[in-house]
């Protein structure tokens, strides 16, 4: 009898995924924006792309979901989608799955590019603190405060009055101080 077993060996996806990882670039196909955040590699072929999107699934009880772009972005060049709650450990997580990802590509953390909001930045957990929105009331107070910017944006260019807004953070802000009892 034949067993045929087929998985990853060490450096398998060797110069075949591209160190930059992008993230709430795309919108979440498990649930709103909000509540989740998507992560996105980028990868040479749809080979490596089902492979790695097997990888992610199988490997890691805290990704909820891992697909692959419908077509190339470019020729050679595939998304792999990453999806996870929006909560305080995916910075530490993400790098985690970057250092398992070193085995198959060889490409250590220090030598990827994070993306967010079309700015790159180092691959650190302390920025990806910073600038990732791990929290899901913050992320909609954030998404609200950008919309009614590019409104008073159109409306400037339409020669409207520019409307204040009620300042969603200094609500959120304080909400936490109340629950906090201070």
């Amino acid at each position: 009898m034949t067993i045929i077993t087929e998985s990853l060996n060490y450096l398998d996806m060797e110069n075949q995924v591209f160190p930059i990882v992008s993230v709430d670039e795309y919108a979440a196909k498990m649930g709103a924006d909000k509540d989740i955040v998507t992560v996105t590699f980028m990868v040479k072929s749809k080979l490596v792309a089902e492979d790695l999107v097997t990888w992610f699934e199988r490997g890691y009880d805290y990704i909820l979901d891992a697909s692959i772009s419908e077509g190339e972005l470019e020729v050679n060049k595939w998304l792999v989608f990453v999806e996870m709650e929006r909560r305080s450990w995916v910075a530490r997580r993400l790098i985690g799955l970057i250092r398992d990802l070193e085995t198959l590509t060889g490409t250590p953390v220090e030598d990827y590019t994070l993306n967010i909001d079309t700015e790159e930045y180092p691959m650190e957990i302390d920025i990806m603190k910073q600038k990732i929105i791990l929290n899901p009331a913050k992320y909609e107070i954030e998404k609200e405060v950008e919309v009614e910017e590019e409104l008073n944006e159109m409306r400037l260019k339409a020669g409207l009055d520019h409307k204040e807004s009620e300042t969603p953070k200094d609500e959120y802000i304080k909400s936490l101080q109340a629950t906090a009892g201070i």
